[in-house]
């Protein structure tokens, strides 16, 4: 008995229960991406409406329309719908009552990711400008894991995820706007990253890059230095909502799709990653509808509505759930621990994962 005892504390001490899927993850959160984007593609009360465009319509309509939602979805997000509806699972079609929602009650972006990566809804992160979270995220529960230490790094591309993260606690590389990517040894291709995202104008201010900076400095990044966990977090289609460009904010969707499949067939090229790396896909908030796409916020009807894709190593290939169900923003932190083959244990209360994605 005292043997049995020893040995369940011992597992429990170190919080290595579950069945490992993978043995690198990636997590990407998708700024103020609407599902609607993902399941139908482009919304014709936007897309014909000369208010929320600069580009002529003739080649708008080229780029993204298309008769059928599953037509547009694909013009859109064609990784998502060619390799990821293949290969993997995505959730969030609201039409077929497949739900996934955060459980937060401010529906805007600080708390959106700090419950995604906490696992956690704490109310009192109830803004942008809050200070270092005090909740203990996924990334350095898995930081403080055997092989792991030193091998989770954060790609951004708003300031705020350094506070989200709380990197002041932990000392963990989170790369911000403006920040290069420090070592003795950069590859060309990452000084020739830290050099680039200085070049273009402020175009949303000092506290937000474009995100295809962000890509460069995260891929290259991944190319030199294999990190077993990395989190990126673009912020492109939320500053072109907010602006009412809604041509941009296809734009983005498009070309972050296209970024994700640049990374998808590194993965596979490298055989540190290839066959044991999983994805996540995620946003941290919905947007509103009509002349709502523009807002988020508790104000703002459906912009708690979002969506998901995983991808990867153990991961079931069931394409586009079609079932009816719910799933939350806070069972993401737990999903990613549970896929490298740990409970994430925090000294707040945890939501529980995915279990179609993990089982």
């Amino acid at each position: 008995m005292k043997i049995k005892l020893s040995l369940l504390l011992l597992i429990a001490s170190v919080g290595c229960l579950a069945q490992k899927k993978a043995e690198n993850i990636i997590l990407i959160s998708v700024d103020g991406m609407r599902w609607q984007e993902i399941f139908q593609g482009a919304d014709s009360t936007l897309l014909f409406n000369n208010k929320y465009h600069f580009q002529d319509l003739e080649s708008l309509q080229k780029k993204y329309w298309a008769s059928t939602p599953e037509e547009r979805r694909q013009k859109t997000m064609p990784f998502f719908w060619r390799t990821i509806a293949a290969k993997g699972q995505l959730y969030g079609n609201r039409d077929l009552g497949n739900k996934v929602n955060v459980k937060n009650k401010y529906w805007f972006s600080y708390p959106g990711r700090s419950e995604t990566l906490c696992g956690y809804y704490d109310p009192k992160i109830d803004s942008n400008a809050y200070p270092n979270n005090p909740n203990e995220n996924v990334l350095e529960f898995l930081n403080t894991q055997d092989d792991y230490e030193g091998k989770v790094v954060t790609f951004a591309s708003w300031d705020a995820v350094g506070r989200i993260v709380n990197r002041d606690r932990n000392g963990m590389l989170a790369n911000l706007p403006g920040e290069e990517v420090q070592g003795t040894h950069l590859t060309d291709s990452q000084k020739l990253a830290n050099e680039l995202q200085h070049y273009l104008p402020e175009y949303f201010g000092k506290s937000v890059r474009f995100d295809e900076h962000t890509f460069a400095l995260a891929k290259t990044y991944m190319a030199a230095d294999h990190p077993k966990v990395l989190y990126i977090d673009f912020a492109d289609p939320d500053d072109f909502g907010h602006a009412g460009q809604y041509d941009s904010y296809l734009d983005s969707a498009h070309y972050i799709d296209a970024m994700i499949a640049s990374l998808w067939k590194m993965i596979q090229e490298d055989p540190f990653y290839k066959n044991k790396t999983a994805i996540l896909v995620y946003p941290d908030h919905g947007r509103g509808l009509g002349n709502q796409w523009t807002s988020h916020g508790s104000e703002t009807t459906h912009s708690d509505e979002t969506w998901l894709a995983a991808m990867g190593p153990g991961v079931t290939p069931l394409g586009e759930v079609i079932t009816e169900g719910q799933i939350y923003q806070d069972q993401i932190a737990q999903t990613a621990a549970n896929l490298l083959g740990f409970i994430f244990t925090a000294d707040h209360p945890v939501g529980g994962s995915i279990k179609s994605i993990v089982e």
